[in-house]
């Protein structure tokens, strides 16, 4: 099968079993059989949400809400344009934390063959990807279906993660090494993105009254993911989730998604969703926890899913630029009036640390409340102040 008919069909399936850290890998030892990419025609109930959890709106229901913004001109700091550009970063961080960008310097050629690349690794046979797993706590490789420990339910998805960034961290191991030129592609790839990623920083920086690199710096020694996401055709999509609904802990996510569809946003705390409409050769830019934290709650963390359909499968590559687990994780300014979302400072890996037990803990809880129903009204407090938990914890 060619990588570019991965996107319509794939057939192929292997087995997944549960791995370190509670999420589920696959087995290079075991009879190959994918649950995700099978041709069953009802979905396997380890892939079944509970009701609260199901999709609400459909993949291709698209909406314009999220800003769409142009930075040609962002670089021009004599000149109207950047600040108007600056404007509008800051008033999506402000109300949605989540926009799309175009025409922002990252050559197109580079970007179809980071695409290229990552729709031919998921076309390869399932003993290839198998040479990647993720046991044993390597620090990248191919993952199926991840999910916490004590969480019941798998995403329906496949995933192939590595670290870019810092540079003298990177395991080229752990690194896909087929279809050809994937290291050099991206590599390069690696390099714009994080340069974006820095740019957009340091817009939000000024609008704080901080020098432009006060953000950056605050992440001391910054380290980025990379992280490709294949979300295969799925028999019933409306009782499942690709990617169930989170905010990301760093501090900034670009994704580049395929015009499929089926990344969906809230603002609402989960009450509504819209899906956000793709754009051709447009990141998507959201916050994360860590962004949230030193903008003392100013610029949102975007509260996001991804959906799944029964017609053909989706891509996406997802970009997060994290602090170093020793950078502090505090306000950097506190406008007049408002007092400091945080206790006291704590650093990255801390409060990721409290994020992931927190996770962990109310999936145990919910698990819990199935099996005993006397459970339900903890579990339902518990969900209903994570937002507030969140402030507190990230």
């Amino acid at each position: 099968m060619s990588p570019d008919s991965l996107v319509h069909c794939n057939n192929t399936s292997l087995l997944t079993v549960k791995g370190e850290r509670g999420g589920v890998i696959m087995a290079p030892s075991m009879t190959p059989f994918l649950p995700t990419i099978s041709d069953e025609k009802t979905l396997r109930p380890s892939f079944v949400r509970d009701e609260d959890e199901r999709p609400t709106v459909a993949y291709n229901e698209f909406s314009s809400e999220i800003p769409v913004i142009s930075l040609a001109g962002i670089d021009d700091v004599h000149g109207g344009r950047r600040a108007e550009i600056c404007s509008k970063i800051v008033e999506a961080c402000e109300d949605w934390g989540i926009f799309q960008v175009v025409d922002h310097g990252v050559d197109a050629g580079l970007v179809e063959d980071m695409s290229r690349l990552a729709r031919g690794f998921f076309a390869l046979p399932p003993e290839e990807k198998l040479r990647f797993d993720m046991s044993g706590g390597k620090k990248g490789g191919f993952i199926v279906s991840s999910h916490l420990q004590g969480e019941a339910v798998q995403d329906w998805r496949e995933i192939v993660t590595f670290f870019s960034y810092p540079l003298n961290a990177r395991d080229y191991s752990r690194w896909p090494n087929k279809p050809g030129g994937w290291i050099t592609v991206a590599e390069q790839y690696s390099e714009k993105l994080m340069g974006l990623a820095c740019k957009l920083l340091g817009v939000l920086s000024e609008a704080m009254g901080l020098e432009t690199e006060a953000l950056t710096k605050a992440c001391v020694d910054m380290d980025q993911k990379m992280l490709v996401n294949f979300y295969p055709k799925c028999p019933q999509p409306e009782l499942t989730l690709g990617l169930k609904r989170h905010t990301d802990p760093g501090t900034i996510t670009l994704l580049l998604q395929d015009q499929v569809g089926g990344l969906q946003a809230t603002k609402d705390g989960g009450k509504t969703w819209i899906t956000v409409q793709p754009v051709d050769g447009a990141f998507v830019v959201n916050l994360g926890d860590h962004g949230h934290y030193l903008s003392n709650g100013r610029f949102k963390n975007a509260d996001h899913q991804a959906v799944v359909n029964s017609n053909c499968s989706r891509m996406s590559i997802a970009t997060f630029q994290n602090p170093a687990p020793d950078a502090v994780v505090y306000p950097l300014a506190v406008r007049e009036g408002e007092k400091p979302i945080l206790d006291e400072p704590i650093t990255f890996a801390e409060m990721y640390r409290r994020k992931m037990t927190r996770d962990i803990e109310l999936a145990k809880l919910k698990k819990l409340a199935k099996e005993k129903p006397v459970v339900l009204e903890k579990a339902k407090d518990a969900v209903a102040q994570t937002k507030a938990l969140d402030e507190i914890l990230a």
